[in-house]
């Protein structure tokens, strides 16, 4: 039984397999409350109301565990974690492995591991094949080239954008590109040696804010309105911290906070970052510190410690969802035509560095774009020095 529970209070029921010191964790689907779990024996206690139809399906899952191992065994396999798993979920089977259902326990997993932006982006995307497939069954052999262009069609038929639908092709490859690797379907089943994503690529229009539309943006006067101080303070302590994201803005704390500097490591990436403290990111913690809540967190966005990951995920949903229609009354209010969104703030950072003569490959190295091989080439000439010089010419 996992430690963490769901908004229910309940836990989910795991298999657990032990291998070489390394461990798999497999959700069964399974949920219980702790007080109808018998830790000792590993089962539902008997005054749950399902326990004895409950207890047979755990047996179940532990004979066919059993047996899979005994497989390998008779077949003298050195078998790995991911193999266990591959068979233990989908068979020996390779040809007939049910995207549905793979992808649903890919989805499980990401659940597990609290990573819930993720696991709903993935979980948007299989709806939208299950409306378009009309099947409840669809093979991972059955999408080629031809499947992929009717999918396109159908997408841009409901308003789909070239990036709505990038994403949507992204996932599926993704999904492809891991059946393969855990051995479940043959690198020629691949559709997207000839399907190219990249042909989606558009001319995606960045509204990002110069630096005399920074400068109005935070001249703006939000009247003690409590919702538009906030998303003022969100967006320019963004700009000012090297474009920090909602995401990580959501979740830093005082503790990654000193004298002179924030310390944080990116959500998305696992970058770390070591920011210096400019006079503009000081006033908006000095605003914060006055007005603190009773948690560790800086912004009042996550309500208290120990929340879960769903009720993490949807509370930075909806608070977003406030935040950019805030920012659509501040830019109005500061004369900005321009789309202002939460994400504009770490474009503008980008643009009003270039506007001030910063080099793109320093640029790159303030953003965390590991990724970019010219960037990468310039990281090892930099010193941190170097970074915090650049962000402090956006106060000159």
């Amino acid at each position: 039984m996992k430690n963490k529970s769901n908004a229910e209070d309940k836990h989910s029921i795991v298999l657990q397999i032990l291998k070489d010191r390394q461990k798999k964790v497999i959700a069964t689907g399974l949920l219980v409350k702790k007080i109808f779990w018998d830790e000792k024996e590993h089962c539902f206690k008997t005054r749950h109301p399902n326990s004895m139809q409950n207890n047979r399906l755990l047996d179940t899952i532990k004979i066919k565990a059993r047996n899979i191992i005994s497989e390998f065994e008779i077949d003298d396999i050195d078998f790995t974690l991911n193999e266990f798993e591959n068979r233990f979920r989908f068979g020996s089977k390779r040809s007939k492995i049910n995207l549905f259902e793979f992808w649903n326990s890919v989805v499980r997993d990401l659940e597990l591991s609290g990573r819930m932006g993720y696991a709903r982006t993935n979980r948007d995307t299989i709806n939208s094949l299950k409306i378009f497939h009309n099947r409840p069954v669809l093979y991972m052999r059955e999408i080629n080239t031809t499947f992929l262009d009717k999918y396109e069609v159908f997408l841009r038929s409901r308003g789909g954008s070239n990036g709505g639908i990038s994403v949507r092709m992204r996932s599926i490859r993704t999904i492809f590109n891991l059946a393969i690797r855990r051995d479940l379907i043959k690198q020629n089943l691949y559709p997207f040696h000839k399907y190219k994503i990249s042909k989606l690529r558009g001319k995606r229009i960045k509204h990002a804010l110069t630096i005399s539309e920074v400068e109005s943006f935070k001249n703006v006067d939000c009247k003690e309105d409590i919702q538009l101080i906030h998303a003022k303070n969100y967006f320019l302590f963004s700009f000012y911290t090297r474009g920090m994201n909602f995401a990580d803005m959501m979740r830093l704390k005082w503790s990654d906070i000193s004298k002179k500097r924030i310390t944080y490591a990116r959500a998305k990436t696992q970058g770390n970052f070591s920011i210096k403290i400019l006079p503009p990111v000081k006033e908006i913690l000095n605003f914060y510190n006055q007005n603190r809540t009773d948690t560790n967190y800086v912004f009042p966005i996550l309500l208290y410690e120990g929340m879960t990951p769903i009720q993490i995920e949807n509370r930075k949903h909806k608070t977003l969802g406030h935040y950019n229609k805030s920012l659509k009354i501040l830019a109005k209010k500061a004369g900005i035509a321009k789309n202002v969104t939460s994400y504009v703030a770490r474009h503008s950072f980008a643009m009003c560095l270039r506007e001030k003569g910063i080099g793109i490959d320093v640029i790159g190295e303030t953003l965390g774009h590991k990724s970019v091989l010219t960037t990468k080439a310039y990281v090892r000439e930099f010193g941190i020095e170097v970074l915090d010089e650049a962000v402090e010419v956006l106060l000159w």
